[in-house]
């Protein structure tokens, strides 16, 4: 008894308290267990960083993406004229990824250079979308009635786009505009009217997914309580509602990019993107079929694609790992 007393007298063993995990710390506890998520993670980086550190890399290889080689000693000028000499078409210590048939310029400097340029095009539409599609579909969720309508009309308007025709049209317009300019030099207006195109048309599907989770986040009780403490609409976006579809805003950027670094591929593949000797992946494609180089230099062809497939392959099994992550019904 006496035992018995004693035990019951002695005071139980604190338990630590619980601690509570946002939701973004268990979308990166989720995708630190997730095998495939990192490495795409991994390879996400290590693209940005070639891209950022492209001028130095290059310099270490002693190579430039603008110099050219037509010497005999690099170029064949007899049997195929313009076809890189066997040591010089594949890898090797003094160019790393081989020359480009025609001009003999550096296939690993022009391939870091376009690194910069595609992941630029891709970064500042995917920029653009997200803040035009974030503002106007939590303001067409949040306002209701007429505001709502409107902007709904002005995202099927712009979902009607058909946006390949239009920056078709638009590029040769604004360079044809701007000829004899500063602006007009280099290759600024064809960036340029891709980053307007690609994400000045392409918000309306963001907005319209903001504005679905939107009118949900708003019969929620914090919306209702912040109301009664008399804030400001303004306020109620910006701190209340845009932060609570966050989750959704990253999934989307994480898709939107690697689309847009496919659209800008294509479509200066089509020629109406940038323009050479400003080198992008989607313009090393288009100078690989543009002289049929890739019929006797594959190489030429295999390098930028090869890039291309890695880099948006990477992104789009992040963004699948992410959206499952953020979800909080996912059992993954």
């Amino acid at each position: 008894m006496t035992n018995t007393a004693s035990k019951a007298q002695m005071p139980a063993a604190t338990k630590p308290a619980a601690t509570g995990r946002s939701l973004l710390a268990t979308a990166w506890l989720r995708i630190r267990k997730n095998r495939v998520a990192m490495i795409s993670l991994i390879v996400v980086i290590l693209t940005v960083l070639f891209a950022i550190f492209a001028p130095v890399l290059v310099a270490i290889s002693g190579q430039d993406p603008n110099t050219t080689n037509t010497s005999p000693d690099v170029l064949d000028d007899f049997y195929t004229p313009g076809l890189p000499l066997p040591y010089y078409m594949y890898p090797s210590a003094e160019h790393w990824l081989g020359v480009e048939p025609g001009l003999g310029r550096d296939l690993f400097a022009r391939l870091a250079y376009g690194a910069r340029v595609s992941l630029s095009i891709a970064l500042l539409s995917t920029l653009v979308s997200v803040v035009l599609g974030t503002v106007l579909g939590a303001a067409a969720g949040y306002f209701g009635g007429k505001i709502d309508m409107v902007i709904s009309r002005i995202m099927d308007l712009f979902l009607a786009f058909p946006h390949l025709l239009l920056v078709l049209s638009i590029a040769p317009i604004l360079q044809s505009r701007l000829a004899g300019t500063n602006l007009a030099s280099g290759s600024f207006v064809p960036i340029a009217s891709l980053v307007i195109v690609l994400g000045f048309f392409g918000w309306a599907y963001l907005a319209r997914v903001v504005r679905g989770q939107v009118l949900m986040i708003r019969e929620q009780e914090f919306m209702d309580a912040a109301k009664s403490f008399g804030t400001s609409h303004r306020s109620m976006i910006l701190k209340q509602v845009i932060p609570n579809v966050s989750g959704v805003v990253l999934v989307y950027a994480t898709m939107m990019i690697p689309a847009n670094i496919t659209a800008e591929a294509a479509l200066s593949f089509l020629g109406v993107g940038v323009k050479d000797p400003t080198p992008s992946w989607g313009q090393m494609l288009n100078a690989a079929q543009a002289g049929n180089w890739y019929l006797s230099d594959p190489w030429f062809l295999a390098v930028p694609s090869i890039a291309l497939i890695i880099t948006v392959l990477a992104f789009n099994l992040l963004g699948d790992a992410l959206r499952d992550a953020l979800d909080p019904k996912s059992s993954r």
